[in-house]
C-alpha cells in the first residue's frame, strides 16, 4: 500500500494532475488501514454525513496548502450533491417569530460565519437520576453552563431531565454559543417564548461575565445580512451596525432585558 501510494504521488507531482485516494472509514470514524498513507499525502479530508439529515460536510483533517478550519456544506438532492451557497439560510428556514427553548447563535467555521438554531428542553423527573442528553455541543461546556445558571440565576436542575440539540446536525466547539445555551435553558425552564429575531453572541465566564469573542464584526455582519433585528452581546463590543445591540456585562441581567 505504501509503494502504491508513493507511485501515485510521484505521478501527481510530475504531471501536475491531482489524485484522489478514497479509503474506507470505520465505525469509529477513522480511516481504516495503515496510518502511513495519511502521513504521505498532502491533504486528508473527511466527507461527514448525519444519517438523519440531508446535509453533508467536507472537512479537512490535514492540509499542507492551507487551513484545516474551512468546511464545505453540501445538500443531497434528486440531482446529486449540490453545494449550499448560504448555509445560514438553510439552517434557519423554519424559524418562527417566537419559540420556547430555541435561540439563534453564530459560529465560525474557518472564515465563514454560520447562524444556527440551538434548542433546549427541560422536563420534570419525579424519580431516578435526571437525564442529560446533549447533541452538537461539548458536554463538559454544557455542565459548566448549568453550574453558572444555578449559581447566578438561582435555577435548579437537580430534578429535571435536560436535552440540548443543534438543529442541522452540526457539532459546535465555539464558546460564542454560551449565551445561546443560557437563553434556551432559561426559556424552557420558565416556559417563556424567546424572540427568534434575536441573535446571541458571547462567551460566559465562571462569574457570569459576558465576554466578546473573536470575529465579532464578521458575525454581526452575517446577522445583519440574514435580516435579524437585534443582537445580544457583551458590553465591551464596539461595532457600528444597523442592528439593535443589547449590551450586557453579566447574565444576571439577561432575565430582565430579554424576557
Amino acid at each position: 500500500m505504501r509503494e502504491s501510494c508513493a507511485q501515485l504521488l510521484y505521478t501527481s507531482k510530475r504531471t501536475d494532475i491531482p489524485v484522489i485516494i478514497i479509503g474506507h472509514v470505520t465505525k469509529e470514524g477513522i480511516i481504516a488501514g495503515p496510518k502511513v498513507l495519511e502521513h504521505m499525502v498532502d491533504t486528508v479530508m473527511y466527507f461527514e454525513a448525519e444519517k438523519h439529515y440531508l446535509f453533508k460536510i467536507l472537512r479537512a483533517k490535514k492540509n499542507r496548502f492551507g487551513s484545516i478550519d474551512e468546511i464545505g456544506i453540501f445538500e443531497m438532492t434528486g440531482n446529486g450533491i449540490n453545494e449550499v451557497i448560504s448555509p445560514s439560510k438553510i439552517f434557519l428556514d423554519d424559524i418562527k417569530d417566537k419559540k420556547i427553548g430555541s435561540s439563534i447563535v453564530t459560529v465560525i467555521e474557518g472564515t465563514r460565519p454560520l447562524l444556527l438554531e440551538l434548542q433546549a428542553l427541560t422536563a420534570r423527573r419525579n424519580f431516578g437520576i435526571p437525564q442529560r442528553t446533549v447533541t452538537g455541543i461539548d458536554y463538559n461546556r454544557f455542565l459548566l453552563i448549568l453550574a453558572i445558571l444555578e449559581k447566578k440565576l438561582k435555577l435548579h436542575f437537580e430534578n429535571l431531565d435536560i436535552f440540548i440539540n443543534v438543529v442541522g446536525g452540526l457539532k459546535i466547539y465555539d464558546t460564542s454559543v454560551d449565551l445561546g445555551i443560557i437563553l434556551s435553558l432559561y426559556s424552557s425552564i420558565k416556559n417563556i417564548p424567546l424572540d427568534q429575531k434575536l441573535v446571541s453572541i458571547g462567551e460566559v465566564g465562571l462569574d457570569g461575565e459576558i465576554r466578546p469573542v473573536k470575529f465579532m464584526e464578521q458575525r454581526i455582519n452575517e446577522v445583519e445580512r440574514m435580516g435579524f433585528k437585534r443582537c445580544l452581546v457583551s458590553e465591551r463590543v464596539n461595532i457600528k451596525t444597523r442592528l439593535e445591540l443589547i449590551k450586557l456585562d453579566n447574565i444576571d441581567k439577561v432575565a430582565k432585558e430579554i424576557f
